[in-house]
């Protein structure tokens, strides 16, 4: 994780995600560029299993900008937990290769990223002997997919033939029942579209397949500009199952940023790269979870909090302090175009553009605000 000289940093994490794939399609590449750290690449094709893990910083322009102005004793970035998993192969679920060691590395992650090989590199061999993205779909989705029906099989067979049935395991047997129909379609229980009542059922089991996923096109630099084979049914697969897509150039990135600043731009522009990879994935993951940030600013810390979306401020509240929630009366709220336009907090109030709202008000993505509470 990159630090800025002389300040402080203080992890907020906000959500934990596992990095699943094939074994050798840059999984450790991509926990390397996240997180900063130098974990050995070959290490899991090399007989290691344990799990990496590490924090990713996100980057924020505004925490950037508020840092700058208010020169805070602390800053606080919004921080994603990173697992990085050893390489799923086929059988996992039963066992072969690291298994279920695989398996229980990633039941805690609130999304899973999952990276497909795509670049061509003949010193890097495919552990099926080809590169065929749309094939490592099925293999992986398949392995938790058994896993799950192998979870809901013994749970509905524990209930069936429990002498005392209470209307609450019926329901859940019910849903239970709906989400084995699913998987035994080959469909993964996120994209079922089970109501929350559902939803609620599920809770206790962790199931992988119910996991929000994105997917990670691995690219060569070539690959960048001309293209690649199976980048039209790659996008097809993202646009009807509702999982998000994004294409990363992670070796190239990788060692770009160990570059120094001034050299790093020009190697981000020759590649055509407009955004970051921590930059992309972050964003992608806050719009398919449904996620904003606001901000607090003073001289002692600039933060960031994430949040979601139509979160009201005084829920937001609690976010800072339990005891803010609880004795809150208003939230002093500015909008950070606003005070960077104008260039203080002053300023914007003299402007008529600072706002005192209520504990209904809904927040918004990049709102500063003030929390007014009496305890």
């Amino acid at each position: 994780m990159k630090e800025l000289k002389g300040r402080d940093f203080h992890p907020a994490i906000i959500m934990n995600i596992g990095l699943i794939g094939l074994p050798s399609v840059g999984k450790t590449t991509l926990f390397n560029l996240l997180t900063g750290l130098e974990i050995e690449i070959s290490g899991f094709s090399s007989g290691k299993v344990e799990a990496n893990l590490g924090i990713a910083k996100i980057p924020d322009e505004r925490v950037d900008f508020l840092t700058k102005m208010y020169s805070p004793k602390k800053v606080t970035y919004a921080n994603i937990e990173v697992i990085d998993v050893p390489g799923l192969v086929s059988g996992s679920s039963t066992g072969k290769g690291v298994g279920n060691q695989f398996l229980n590395n990633i039941r805690k992650a609130d999304l899973l990223v999952h990276i497909l090989r795509v670049f061509n590199n003949d010193d890097v061999v495919h552990i099926d002997g080809s590169i065929d993205p749309m094939r490592d779909i099925e293999t992986v989705n398949m392995e938790l997919l058994f896993a799950d029906l192998e979870v809901i099989d013994n749970r509905i067979e524990r209930i069936e033939t429990s002498k005392k049935i209470t209307k609450e395991n019926l329901q859940e047997l019910e849903v239970l029942k709906k989400c084995k129909e699913g998987l035994e379609d080959g469909l993964l229980i996120h994209s079922l579209n089970l109501n929350e009542e559902e939803k609620d059922h599920l809770k206790t089991f962790s199931f992988l397949s119910e996991k929000p996923m994105i997917l990670v096109a691995n690219l060569d630099e070539d690959q960048l500009s001309s293209g690649y084979p199976s980048k039209d049914a790659l996008q097809d697969f993202s646009k009807n199952t509702g999982t998000p897509l994004i294409e990363l150039c992670i070796e190239s990135e990788l060692e770009i940023s160990k570059l120094e600043p001034e050299d790093r731009e020009m190697f981000i522009e020759d590649l055509g790269i407009t955004e970051s990879g921590i930059d992309k994935l972050s964003r992608t993951a806050y719009d398919y979870l449904g996620l904003i940030s606001f901000l607090t600013v003073g001289s002692d810390e600039v933060k960031a909090w994430t949040i979601n979306k139509n979160t009201i401020a005084k829920k937001a509240a609690g976010k800072v302090h339990t005891d803010i929630e609880k004795g809150f009366i208003r939230a002093e709220v500015c909008k950070f175009e606003h005070l960077k336009e104008y260039g203080s907090m002053a300023k914007v109030k003299e402007k008529g553009l600072a706002s005192l709202e209520g504990k209904e008000y809904i927040v918004e993505d990049g709102d500063i605000i003030n929390f007014r509470f009496n305890v």
